[in-house]
Formats: C-alpha cells, sequence, structure tokens
C-alpha cells in the first residue's frame, strides 16, 4: 500500500521535479562536494513537507482573516508569526517581490500581455482571432462571413 499524504493523494501526486530540486542542491553547494541520490530525496521530501506546512498554515491565517483565497500576506504572516522564520521574511519578501517584477513584464503575466484594451479594441481583437480561427479551419481558405450573415458574431 503506497502512503497517503493531503488530501488523500500519494505522495508521487504530491512532489516537486526531482531534476530542479537537484540543480537547486547543487547550486547551493560547492562544486567539489557530491550528495548522495538518498540525500537528494531526502531534501526533496523536506521541501514537500515544508510546502505542505506552509500552505496549511497559511491557509489557517487566511480563514481566521474570513478570506477565501490564500494571499502572499497570509503566507508571510504564517512565516513569521506562526512558524518563527521571522528572520528570512526580509528576503521572502524581496523575491516575492522580483517574481511580481518578473511576471509582470512577461507575456504570459496579464491576460493581454500587459496592453490595457478598450472594449472596443477587445471585440475587434476577438473578432480578428475568430477570422483567423475560421480560416485556419477552412484549410486557409478565408471565409468572408460578416456579423450580419453570421450570428455567432453579433454583440
Amino acid at each position: 500500500m503506497e502512503p497517503v499524504d493531503i488530501l488523500g493523494k500519494s505522495k508521487e501526486d504530491v512532489s516537486l521535479p526531482k531534476s530542479t530540486m537537484c540543480k537547486i542542491i547543487k547550486e547551493m553547494l560547492p562544486p567539489d562536494v557530491r550528495v548522495a541520490r538518498d540525500t537528494q530525496d531526502l531534501l526533496v521530501e523536506c521541501c514537500v513537507e515544508f510546502i505542505n506546512l506552509i500552505s496549511s498554515e497559511s491557509n489557517d491565517v487566511c480563514n481566521r482573516e474570513d478570506r477565501r483565497t490564500i494571499a502572499p500576506d497570509h503566507v508571510l504572516k504564517a512565516l513569521e508569526v506562526v512558524l518563527g522564520f521571522g528572520e528570512y521574511i526580509e528576503e521572502v519578501f524581496a523575491a516575492y517581490q522580483q517574481h511580481k517584477l518578473e511576471t509582470l513584464d512577461s507575456p504570459k503575466g496579464t491576460k493581454f500581455g500587459g496592453m490595457e484594451m478598450t472594449e472596443e479594441q477587445a471585440a475587434a481583437e476577438q473578432q480578428r482571432m475568430f477570422a483567423e480561427a475560421r480560416a485556419r479551419m477552412n484549410n486557409g481558405v478565408s471565409s468572408q462571413k460578416t456579423s450580419e450573415s453570421d450570428p455567432t458574431l453579433e454583440n
């Protein structure tokens, strides 16, 4: 029988990518230090348990504030107040701010790639995307449908 953790999921379901974790471990150590596979596995398990702990405590903080969505402030409060990691809060907050900047600059950071659109611009973009999709469906032959002849294009 496989060990079961949080919410009935097996340990295989709730894990971190080993290759990424091994890379992080190697980057943190001097180049001449080797880490046994068992030790790498143990470190990965410790990271998973730590994330579970932070998630659980953040959820408790969120519930105490009568919120339904865990916010970054809940995580910071859980780390600092509940778990006693106050000495790391400055670094964690700096990493969070850096993450926000990186995701804001990336095309995936917002729905429209960081562009603000008016409703009219969004509707025009939607129509253009529909036309492209129709053209692909017709093997590159663009159909000349307008909003008058195609009821799906009406507002």
